[in-house]
């Protein structure tokens, strides 16, 4: 039997994931779990052969989850990422923190255990749609860490001085990694790069 944990934070969601996977007669449901911190303690008292995981929870987040579970359980977690979110960023995360699935919500009960049993078995596994996306974000360049929190900020409505001084650097600084950003994001404008980064899943709202 293939031992599966669920960790998603809408019950509704979870009951229906463990009804489509209880349908396959080699696969088992050991425990579900609300909130990321008890998908780690839960994957520890079960030892699950796979989890499937949603990257938008509370307490600890599916990347964080990933990352502690890959860094420091032997042998390492097969995990399948499974979301209603698909922004490029989200998607190149979670697959180079170590997940080795990713399903969005909605898929078909087939593809659902189809995914599951590919993954025990130590395959990696994305729908088309997902590996085209992936694709086209690791051919764009990457913004720095420091350039994100510029971004951010400026989408928070911040002006570069406020900007300068939230980040302890001086104004010059600022204007030097927005123009670095417009480049990166092939953007004319402040306003059109905040506009793609939030469609790509580079900053959120708030």
């Amino acid at each position: 039997m293939i031992r599966v944990l669920i960790a998603d934070d809408h019950p509704v969601v979870r009951e229906g994931l463990a009804a489509i996977l209880r349908s396959g007669n080699d696969i088992t449901v050991v425990a579900e779990a609300a909130n990321g911190e008890e998908a780690c303690k839960l994957y520890d008292l079960h030892d699950p052969d796979v989890v499937i995981l949603d990257l938008r929870m509370p307490k600890k987040d599916g990347l964080q989850v990933i990352a502690e579970l890959i860094a420091s359980r032997r042998p390492k977690p097969r995990i399948i990422v499974m979301t209603s979110h698909e922004t490029e960023e989200d998607i190149r995360r979670a697959l180079v923190a170590g997940a080795k699935g990713y399903l969005l919500k909605g898929e078909l009960s087939e593809q659902i255990l189809d995914t599951v049993r590919k993954v025990a078995q130590g395959e990696a596994l994305m729908p088309a749609k997902i590996a085209s996306i992936l694709t086209e974000s690791l051919a764009r360049p990457e913004l720095s860490s420091r350039e994100l929190q510029v971004l951010q900020l400026l989408a928070a409505g911040k002006k570069n001085k406020d900007i300068a001084t939230s980040l302890l650097i001086t104004e010059h600084t600022v204007k030097a990694h927005m123009k670095s950003i417009l480049t990166k994001l092939d953007a004319i404008g402040r306003t059109e790069a905040i506009a793609i980064a939030m469609k790509r899943g580079l900053i959120r709202k708030g």
